[in-house]
């Protein structure tokens, strides 16, 4: 039974705020910490009123006495005691012991799955949709996957623009939780973006934190002041209120040619993605009215928006698929596998690189409120990586660029080795007295060895392996038994075909979380290396024999496989 108080039914809260200090309302800073990271949650929530955190019905708790049962069970949770979490519902707290997990969970995972049987579920109060870390309880904020859009631009600019998207512009869509950094990677890069969304309230809250610059009144006006700021070098973000198909349809009639176009419309989740000729609040009355007929218009829009997206890329624009798994939606409404996959996703085509060298989102959170504490870390990472020009340009970027939302954090693409030293030191800091209080450190499920997509993250392996599902599953297991303070495993995205994990890792100065992370910190990370090396990408092996550029840590391996010689398993009979 979970541990908490029913007699009386509790206050529905709309409005949540993390708790901020060192009081604790928890006996220990691994339960406290991990309230305040879904606090967070809920304070970066783009629906709190229905526990929805981002990517249209990415929830936290199945309903609100699943989210305050939650929050009274971690309330009482002792430290040898482990909170077991099924699809946003507490459901048991057994006794473990002090290396445990504090928190368990799994979400989405569904036998034979489809939207269908998802929705069908779902209206019977027996799961919820997990998205990436809304249902952990590690959303960021909007800034969460800022990093991956930037370090795309940059393969982007490195492969076609001499390094540079000094007067480029990038025609995209989608403002809400995740989209709306597209704009301000883009003016990180010195180029211009342009952003359409159907929701102008969800533009003007992107404006609010200022990850877009200007509204502009019409499509004609966004290209005209787009093309100025441009010619003059100007960086700048610009929004303009429509449809993603209307919109790019328009652009392409007026002959318009974006040097970069993609989107982060919520194709993953057809029944978020707003079809065209409706508004939000139409499309809301159409869900509740006919779900069926919502989707068919909302696919018949996807297949529209792919459309002239292949159009754009057939005159020589850098088109490519930010893992919205509008390509595989297109496909399964019927449209020919050929067309429908024509242009590349982001994974495949600019970041396995980095994957291969155990980089990928990872993430840092303040618990203490604290902005000096973001600002302490920032600096010692800029000195503790000061070799990493990846690293080193990207704090710089973003101590300058990206605002504080919720809980001060980062994400940074740190990678196999580099996670481990800088858990420890951040121990350490917290440990001498140095910051405020605890930090978590979390990550995106999209990370180099935590999913697998055949659509998005593990597309087009250089092994065929796109589909093997084992991976994400050995990341969960490893964390687990790396003392881990939170994992999560998780079935959703397009739906049934993505299998991936979250994980989250407390640092509070003491002993024991020093153990704790100099195990979680390796195998997190060194399971995506390994997935990789197996795959057959020299850079992984590479980084798997300590001959990494980031580090000099080394992971036990197969004598079969090696960077330095050609040794297969016949060798061994000699």
């Amino acid at each position: 039974m979970v541990k908490s108080k029913t007699a009386e039914k509790p206050e529905i809260l709309y409005s949540v705020k993390a708790q901020r200090g060192q009081t604790l309302r928890c006996k220990g800073w691994r339960q406290e910490s991990i309230l305040r990271m879904l606090e967070n949650n809920m304070e970066n929530a783009e629906k709190p009123e229905e526990l929805v955190i981002y990517g249209g019905i990415g929830k936290c708790a199945r309903n609100w006495e699943s989210y305050h049962a939650i929050v009274q069970s971690l309330k009482e949770l002792e430290d040898d005691e482990t909170l077991v979490v099924q699809s946003g519902m507490p459901v048991a707290v057994f006794k473990t012991h002090k290396y445990a997990p504090t928190v368990v969970m799994a979400t989405t995972n569904i036998m034979r799955p489809s939207w269908e049987t998802f929705y069908d579920l779902q209206d019977k109060n027996l799961t919820i949709f997990a998205q990436y870390t809304a249902a952990p309880w590690e959303y960021i904020g909007t800034q969460g996957v800022i990093q991956g859009t930037f370090e795309t631009l940059s393969a982007i600019a490195r492969k076609h623009y001499n390094d540079s998207l000094v007067g480029k512009i990038l025609l995209t869509a989608g403002a809400g939780g995740m989209g709306g950094n597209q704009t301000r990677a883009m003016t990180m890069h010195g180029g211009v973006g342009i952003l359409c969304d159907v929701n102008e309230e969800t533009i003007r809250r992107r404006m609010d934190v200022g990850y877009i610059d200007i509204l502009a009144d019409s499509l004609d006006e966004a290209i005209e002041l787009a093309r100025e700021s441009a010619g003059k070098g100007e960086a700048k973000g610009i929004a303009v209120v429509g449809n993603s198909a209307d919109i790019f349809e328009a652009a392409f009639e007026r002959d318009f040619n974006p040097d970069i176009l993609t989107s982060m419309t919520p194709a993953h989740d057809p029944i978020s993605y707003l079809p065209s000729g409706y508004t939000p609040e139409e499309a809301d009355e159409l869900r509740r009215r006919d779900r069926d007929l919502y989707l068919a218009k909302a696919r018949e829009t996807m297949i529209r928006e792919l459309k002239v997206t292949n159009q754009f890329f057939d005159k020589g624009v850098h088109a490519f698929e930010y893992g919205t798994s509008l390509r595989k939606e297109c496909r399964d409404a019927g449209m020919p596998e050929e067309e429908a996959m024509l242009i590349p996703g982001f994974v495949a085509e600019y970041i396995r690189p980095l994957f291969c060298e155990g980089r990928g989102p990872f993430r840092w959170t303040c618990l203490s409120g604290e902005a000096s504490d973001l600002e302490k870390i920032d600096n010692m990472v800029l000195d503790k990586f000061k070799d990493d020009l990846l690293v080193t340009r990207w704090i710089k970027l973003a101590k300058k660029h990206i605002p504080i939302e919720g809980l001060p954090a980062r994400i940074c693409y740190l990678g196999f080795g580099q996670r481990k030293a800088f858990a420890l030191e951040v121990n350490e800091m917290v440990k001498r007295g140095e910051l405020a209080g605890p930090v978590a450190f979390s990550r995106d499920n999209l990370d180099s060895g935590s999913i697998v997509n055949p659509t998005f993250e593990s597309e087009k392996m250089k092994d065929g392996g796109d589909l093997i599902s084992d991976w994400p599953v050995l990341n969960g297991l490893l964390n687990a038994v790396g003392m881990c303070d939170l994992i999560a495993l998780q079935a959703n995205y397009s739906m049934g075909e993505a299998v991936h994990t979250g994980v989250t890792m407390i640092a509070d100065g003491t002993d024991d979380a020093a153990t704790r992370l100099e195990v979680c910190m390796t195998v997190d990370s060194g399971i995506g290396v390994v997935r990789h090396a197996q795959a057959g990408y020299d850079i992984a092996k590479d980084v798997a024999n300590g001959y990494g550029k980031l580090t000099d840590d080394k992971i036990k391996i197969p004598l079969w496989w090696t960077p330095k010689a050609t040794f297969g398993p016949k060798d061994l009979e000699n």
